[in-house]
């Protein structure tokens, strides 16, 4: 499909969701491993623009839903995985006509510059209306809805920044403050130049020292390490 993008079809399925002792176990994983029980009530969703939309981990029955709105493709921010919940999303997405793709993001990492101009790409080329995850639609979530917001929408990187913010429930505290870093990095640079995000990510942006630069200034914050758990 596009570079570093990948459909959903790489992994051998560890279960087999037509036994219901397996598909039961693929339950708990989802409901009690991945903590399906806190998004039962509240998917974090919201609208993004352009026919995109954001929220946290979707249950069968989520998707199920979002198939009768319309929804066309589905873009797991969290990438494949082994574990039950991303084979009950596989199979859902399947089940419902839904395009699933897997483009892995990080919450508390910098991005490769491959991975930002992908994210470009991927947003030109999916059917909409879309909308797109991680488990709890808060970080990686916020980090794809500003390059949203910027390469679909041309939103400034000042204005699209507001995807990452504590009404998605992204804390900047703690590690996942290294996104905001990462676009206030261009904007500090950005004062006194004349040069656009995507011809900084190309020339002047680097990875490892942004990420060293944060983890220098960064203190840690217990609330998003020990008890909100980032992936």
């Amino acid at each position: 499909m596009i570079g570093i993008v990948r459909m959903a079809s790489d992994l051998n399925n560890p279960f087999n969701l037509d036994d219901p002792k397996d598909r039961a176990r693929a339950y708990r994983d989802l409901t009690w491993g991945d903590h399906g029980f806190l998004r039962a009530r509240f998917a974090n969703h919201h609208d993004i623009g352009g026919g995109m939309s954001r929220e946290n981990q979707p249950s069968p029955k989520r998707i199920a839903q979002l198939a009768k709105d319309g929804i066309k493709t589905i873009i797991n921010l969290r990438g494949e995985s082994p574990k039950g919940f991303y084979w009950l999303e596989k199979q859902a997405c399947r089940d419902h006509g839904i395009t699933l793709i897997n483009y892995r993001m990080f919450s508390r990492d910098t991005h490769t510059v491959e991975a930002i101009k992908g994210a470009r790409d991927l947003f030109n080329a999916i059917e909409y209306p879309a909308m797109m995850h991680c488990k709890s639609g808060a970080d990686r979530t916020g980090m794809m809805g500003v390059l949203y917001r910027h390469f679909k929408m041309g939103d400034p990187i000042e204005v699209a920044v507001e995807q990452l913010s504590l009404k998605y429930l992204h804390v900047r505290q703690g590690k996942t403050g290294m996104l905001d870093f990462f676009f206030n990095d261009y904007l500090n640079y950005a004062k006194d130049k004349d040069i656009s995000f995507i011809d900084w990510v190309e020339t002047v942006y680097d990875p490892a020292e942004v990420k060293a630069r944060f983890l220098e200034q960064w203190s840690g914050n217990p609330i998003t390490e020990l008890v909100l758990r980032r992936e």
